[in-house]
């Protein structure tokens, strides 16, 4: 042997011609041990993977017999090339990390034993069997870091590329694009549509924690949505299934997170229930605390303020008969008649509500009558007053 060899060349020929069977052995013995590859290795495939791996070890031996002063353990160009590709291969056929590892590991033992067996055999003296183990595990060991860099890399990039078609897709349901053109987004992401979707909005800052709590399927809208002015820093969540008694765990999720929750509404539908989360915040309807804002909590309100010219003008026009009272009369009254319509003029109840004696409320009623007259007593009148006069929305959750 020369002096940069690690062994002699008749060593090398020897092992180089067993090479073929050492690779049929480790690609049966992978199969047995790690029984993710027991179909990805049948038929052509496992062919390929045994001429992979005669490749890479004569990649070593060829370094190993190197009069140059190469260093065996260090895998040529051609050899990592192959490992990583391999590691990109494994990773786009669904199989994991672990797997890849667990293949590496009964690969460079039943190479190594194959291939110590031969080299003992042919002439390898004791003395260098331990070098020679040392090179082998070494070189396998970059083969190894070059797949799980392939695998670590193929899924970095897929998970981009998903996480750019899953953001996608969240935009053309928050713009109400047609059903064909959703079904075909939903596709290229690899997202399953659920029975519903609703939507969130809820600051920047509580997007990353509120996802631990959701459903793993949520999407997340980051480019091209609408800004609900005037809280354009608010992020929007589309979670799926959370109709029905879902929806209490989701508000129970949210509680603290300062959200907005609109409707549930088929997934195809989900931007209608982003439109009402966003009305629930243009109106000033949303909770100035932590609170979590549930929208059908505040149906009624968002119907009295549907108009909000249109209302003030029903106001003025059902309460024009108070026209001309003192401030403090007129304010009387009018908290008297809105309690006289909500208790439908149940005097009691009426007095419970306003602090007062019930006769106070019969005096105060004695005197919208004289306002009103008969007017009290006709249905299209109480709806316009009981609309004028709805309850004033709410500021907590």
């Amino acid at each position: 042997m020369s002096p940069g060899q690690t062994v002699s060349s008749g060593v090398a020929a020897a092992i180089r011609a067993g090479l073929p069977t050492v690779a049929e052995r480790t690609v049966a013995a992978i199969v047995v041990e790690v029984p993710t590859y027991a179909d990805a290795f049948a038929g052509g495939m496992g062919r390929a993977i045994e001429n992979a791996v005669e490749l890479a070890l004569g990649g070593f031996l060829e370094l190993a017999t190197s009069g140059g002063g190469a260093d065996a353990s260090t895998p040529i160009d051609p050899a990592l090339d192959g490992a990583y590709a391999l590691g990109r291969g494994e990773a786009r056929g669904g199989r994991s990390m672990d797997a890849l590892l667990a293949a590496d590991r009964v690969g460079a033992r039943v190479s190594w034993r194959e291939m110590s067996s031969t080299a003992v055999a042919a002439g390898l003296s004791v003395e260098s069997l331990a070098r020679f183990a040392e090179l082998v595990f070494a070189y396998i060991d970059q083969l190894s870091a070059a797949s799980v860099a392939g695998h670590t890399d193929e899924l970095a990039t897929s998970g981009r590329v998903r996480e750019r078609y899953l953001e996608r897709l969240a935009g053309l349901l928050l713009a109400g694009a047609p059903a064909d053109e959703l079904t075909a987004a939903a596709v290229r992401a690899d997202w399953t549509p659920p029975r519903s979707l609703t939507a969130v909005l809820l600051p920047e800052a509580r997007v990353r924690g509120a996802l631990l709590l959701l459903d793993p399927r949520t999407l997340r809208a980051t480019e091209g949505v609408p800004a609900p002015e005037p809280a354009a820093e608010l992020t929007v969540l589309l979670v799926p299934d959370a109709e029905g008694p879902g929806r209490a765990g989701l508000l129970r999720a949210l509680e603290g997170r300062t959200a907005v929750v609109g409707p549930a509404r088929s997934w195809q539908a989900a931007s209608s229930s982003y439109a009402r989360a966003v009305r629930v915040v243009r109106l000033g309807l949303a909770a100035t605390g932590p609170a979590a804002v549930d929208t059908q909590a505040r149906l009624a309100d968002l119907v009295l303020r549907a108009d909000e010219a249109a209302l003030a003008e029903l106001r003025a026009q059902v309460l024009a008969p108070l026209d001309g009272l003192a401030a403090g009369t007129r304010d009387k009254l009018v908290e008297t008649l809105r309690a006289w319509l909500l208790h439908h003029g149940r005097r009691e109840r009426i007095a419970a509500e306003l602090f007062v004696h019930p006769q106070t409320v019969r005096y105060r009623m004695g005197q919208l009558r004289e306002r009103y007259g008969d007017r009290l007593d006709d249905p299209r009148t109480v709806l316009e007053l009981t609309v004028a006069l709805g309850p004033p929305p709410r500021a907590g959750g």
